[in-house]
């Protein structure tokens, strides 16, 4: 669906996104995260069309970005940070208007304006002007907007900003129900957002892409859990001698028996170590509690990498 690369985009001296590449196959939901002046926003604006790359290539459904502006734009619904509504008017007027924007033929737009509205649940605000709703409702115009023209590429730059918590479980619902018809980029500095959205996460530092991986892969980790009713003196050891287990740590109670962290070494994987575990376990005699990768969330992970970038 998407194939970027070696992204460039420089203003004078500084160079805001570097050598950026990535690939993003149809319906996957993928989160753009980084600080803020990472470079995300420049790299969505560049696969909007709205902004030219210094150097490097964007091609969205096998078209080359560069020389089919105006096929690919028609591809992609945008909700940019800061939409640019127009408060004099009332919602309907404005999808009105987004729509003919959006090339939607005549005799579609008001079946298309109604799918929209009911979508992004707007029903009751579909006649008031713009101006006297409020941030959440603004934020859903926006979404609707983007959806209008049914894109096969949606993105979404800070979706649920200034919606309350019933808003933005709909938006999370209404984002799954529209990867099933197009691929959607999400942009947020909300970590718990992609957390519960997102099959996959590039993260952005100082216009560099520092980590492109599934969210499964993200947060197996690199740790085996094990409890099992046998106390460090004797734990330790075999585990130690487990192929693929680099460490031992002994964790806090919680639970029936002793708790234990064992790191992999470079060359362990979880598939094939876990086995081997739960196979000396049983020859030891010891009772097993539990035995599972280690999960951790997204801030953590975000944490660790800017750690290791040196930020």
């Amino acid at each position: 669906m998407i194939q970027v690369e070696a992204l460039t985009r420089t203003y004078g001296d500084l160079t805001a996104v570097d050598q950026v590449s990535f690939e993003i196959g149809q319906g996957e939901i993928v989160g753009l995260l980084g600080h803020n002046g990472a470079g995300k926003t420049t790299i969505m604006k560049m696969l909007t069309g709205y902004l030219e790359p210094t150097s490097g290539s964007i091609e969205i459904d096998g078209l080359d970005i560069a020389t089919h502006r105006e096929v690919v734009q028609s591809y992609i619904g945008y909700l940019p940070e800061n939409d640019p509504l127009y408060p004099e008017m009332t919602v309907i007027d404005y999808l009105d208007y987004a729509a003919s924007l959006h090339g939607v033929p005549k005799g579609e737009r008001a079946e298309r304006i109604r799918e929209a509205i009911d979508s992004t649940e707007l029903s009751v605000k579909a006649t008031d002007t713009i101006g006297t709703l409020s941030r959440g409702y603004c934020q859903r115009v926006g979404v609707a907007q983007a959806i209008l023209h049914n894109p096969r590429l949606l993105i979404l730059d800070e979706p649920t900003n200034g919606l309350d918590p019933t808003q933005v479980q709909h938006m999370r619902d209404l984002i799954r129900a529209l990867s099933k018809r197009a691929t959607v980029i999400l942009s947020t500095h909300i970590l718990q957002e992609v957390q519960a959205i997102c099959d996959r996460v590039i993260i952005i530092r100082n216009g560099h892409k520092a980590l492109d991986a599934t969210m499964d892969e993200l947060q197996a980790g690199r740790r085996l859990l094990v409890a099992v009713d046998a106390g460090p003196e004797q734990a330790l050891d075999l585990f130690k001698s487990v192929d693929g287990i680099q460490s031992v740590e002994s964790l806090s109670a919680w639970g029936p028996g002793h708790r234990y962290a064992l790191a992999l070494d470079s060359q362990g994987q979880l598939a094939d170590t876990a086995p081997n575990v739960a196979k000396r376990i049983a020859t030891a005699g010891w009772k097993l509690y539990a035995l599972q990768p280690e999960r951790r969330d997204l801030e953590t992970i975000f944490g660790e990498i800017s750690a290791q970038e040196g930020r």
